[in-house]
């Protein structure tokens, strides 16, 4: 009995000399003399982790502190970027790659590595240094989803269940007869969604499945780039890109501001079932209100009854929400536990306004439910005070992971940049 408790003491000596370790990682790490560029809260600080990627997408990192990273555009013919950091400074040292497909969605569960393509999903056995197995061996696991162009990064999150979900974003602005034309009615019923604009659920462990063998989880998004498996509620949410010109398609309905303000960027706790409402609808933050779209009779006042459901969470228009994480770790304060951080890459189409986004906000959560405020937590990306076009942001947030030891790393696909943010004090 002795030896038990001899045994369980040195235990929980050693896990708090390990955690301990784990909590001052950050501190140890010098950040950036100019935070790489960044506007935090007080007590944070960041560095550049690795530059000049390419257009880095979502990222994910390992127990061991790797970066795994998917690119939009091939590097010397590869897609999946693996970095790490070799001495302990918090910046990559070595680069690699694998993978001969472009896409967005990529993460770790278990054991496995999982990266889609813009039609599949494979998978990738990892060893116990977080390192994939063989990176000729991929498995492919969902194969056949649609492209075709617009809106077709296949974005990727798992549950505790076995189970992953894919977004399939609509080809399509507003599913209009003949899309993006003014004037131009919506279909009815939009035949669009019966495979893309919503999330499909598969299993991890079965191997070229389809949409004959998969579920239609949720409908009525148009396109979902963020999503994040939130294991507090043990639910899915999701953040939408709502729908573009308003004032083009239909002026005498909708003046230019309306059109650059309206609709709103949303963020959805999803259950199975679940219907969003695109394309016959778009949420109106400022009313608060579903509103039906213009294409099927909408006027920008009538509204819609609760057939779709309503938003967690409403931002301004066209912000683009590229990357949604739960924040899980300790080192932050406590207040960001199980929070949520929104990537926003920036609008295109906010004329005659300045373009708006460009920066990673944060949604603080109380017993599982948004608070009702949002707040930018980093800014700086675009480089610019007022970013009029697009083109001119040096940087555009994408995706979000979260380290070992609470870090938060944030992707730039402009310059291909690896952003780690830290708590110092």
């Amino acid at each position: 009995m002795k030896k038990v408790t001899q045994f369980l003491v040195f235990s929980s000596l050693f896990i708090s000399m390990l955690l301990a370790h784990v909590s001052l990682s950050a501190q140890n790490i010098k950040p950036d003399a100019d935070n790489a560029g960044l506007t935090l809260p007080k007590g944070f600080a960041a560095l550049k982790v690795a530059d000049n990627l390419g257009r880095t997408r979502h990222i994910v990192v390992n127990k061991q502190g790797a970066i795994y990273a998917k690119l939009e555009r091939l590097d010397n013919g590869k897609g999946v970027l693996v970095l790490k950091d070799t001495d302990g400074d918090g910046r990559a040292e070595t680069k690699t790659s694998f993978g001969n497909y472009i896409g967005t969605g990529i993460a770790i569960k278990g054991n496995y590595l999982y990266a889609a393509s813009n039609k599949e999903v494979f998978k990738y056995a990892l060893n116990d240094n977080g390192d994939v197995v063989d990176e000729n061996a991929a498995a492919t696991i969902v194969t056949g989803l649609i492209d075709k162009g617009q809106h077709n990064s296949k974005s990727i999150t798992l549950d505790n269940a076995g189970n992953i979900y894919v977004n399939v974003g609509a080809p399509s602005n507003s599913c209009q007869e003949k899309d993006r034309t003014k004037g131009s009615m919506g279909m009815m019923p939009c035949p669009i969604l019966d495979s893309a604009g919503g999330i499909w659920q598969f299993k991890v462990d079965q191997l070229n499945q389809s949409y004959a063998s998969g579920v239609r989880y949720a409908t009525g998004l148009r396109n979902v780039v963020g999503l994040d498996w939130n294991n507090q509620l043990n639910q899915l949410f999701v953040t939408q890109h709502g729908r573009d010109m308003l004032n083009n398609l239909f002026p005498d309905l909708y003046d230019t501001t309306t059109s650059a303000e309206l609709p709103s960027e949303t963020m959805y706790a999803i259950k199975k079932g679940d219907n969003a409402g695109w394309p016959y609808v778009y949420y109106d933050h400022i009313k608060g209100k579903k509103m039906m779209a213009p294409e099927y009779g909408g006027d920008g006042v009538k509204t819609v009854d609760d057939k779709y459901i309503n938003p967690a969470m409403a931002f301004p228009a066209h912000m683009a929400p590229n990357g949604l994480l739960f924040y899980t770790g300790n080192q932050f304060p406590a207040r960001y536990k199980n929070g949520a951080f929104i990537a926003f890459h920036g609008s295109w189409n906010r004329s005659p306004l300045p373009q708006e986004g460009y920066y990673v906000v944060f949604v603080p959560y109380e017993n599982g439910k948004p608070t009702g405020k949002w707040e930018v937590f980093a800014d700086g990306f675009s480089g610019k005070s007022v970013v009029k076009n697009p083109r001119d942001a040096q940087h555009r947030p994408c995706g979000l992971a979260e380290g070992p030891d609470g870090s938060l790393y944030i992707s730039d696909d402009v310059k291909g940049t690896i952003y780690r943010i830290m708590y110092q004090k």
